[in-house]
């Protein structure tokens, strides 16, 4: 009987195994946890590495002056793949999903993301990345486009970034960068205004 004991069952064993085998996200208690690092509300945590971006204390260690707009050339779940790989030293604080506008946050807005390809301009910005490729108009969808209008919005209100074509840029207007994002399908004139209605 003491041996018994000493010695956890089979079905223990298994349970435990089950529970190790679960998501982090899924434990109870750490969903809440996680999703109060969100800066957007509507926001899904969904961490970058920590390789990828650098701490930091924004708006006090640098001012945010731009909120800088990217097209993916990926799909959703690979884009956050990729800003998790330690190896891809790259990320950007948001990534908004093509078919419904869902938003995920990879890196706080104090942190300074590694998505302008310009240190100055990563420094001063937030980035946000949208699913799709600068030559498919079809992934700019009307989700897409309103759900970041309102992630845009949000920001520029917080930081008191004026809601102009001259402070919400492409990645293809960053000094020394080789980037064509968002590319001639973007509505930028759309977009100003659904940022500026938001």
């Amino acid at each position: 009987m003491e041996r018994a004991r000493s010695f956890p069952s089979r079905r223990r064993l298994l349970k435990g195994a089950a529970l190790a085998a679960l998501p982090y996200a899924l434990v109870p208690g750490t969903r809440a946890t996680a999703q109060t690092a969100v800066d957007y509300p509507s926001a899904e945590w969904t961490a970058a590495s920590k390789s990828n971006y650098t701490a930091s204390n924004r708006p006090t260690t640098y001012r945010l002056d731009y909120v800088i707009i990217h097209v993916t050339q990926e799909t959703y779940g690979d884009t956050l793949s990729i800003f998790a790989n330690p190896q891809k030293q790259v990320s950007a604080h948001y990534v908004v999903r093509s078919a419904d506008g869902h938003v995920a946050q990879c890196v706080r807005e104090r942190d300074v993301a590694w998505h302008a390809g310009n240190w100055d301009y990563n420094t001063r910005s937030i980035g946000i990345e949208h699913e799709g490729w600068v030559d498919r108009p079809a992934y700019f969808t009307n989700a897409l486009y309103e759900e970041s209008a309102k992630l845009t919005a949000s920001i520029c209100t917080k930081y008191g970034i004026p809601k102009d074509r001259a402070h919400i840029i492409g990645h293809y207007e960053v000094p020394g960068t080789d980037h064509t994002d968002p590319g001639p399908n973007w509505d930028w004139t759309r977009y100003i205004r659904l940022v500026n209605f938001a």
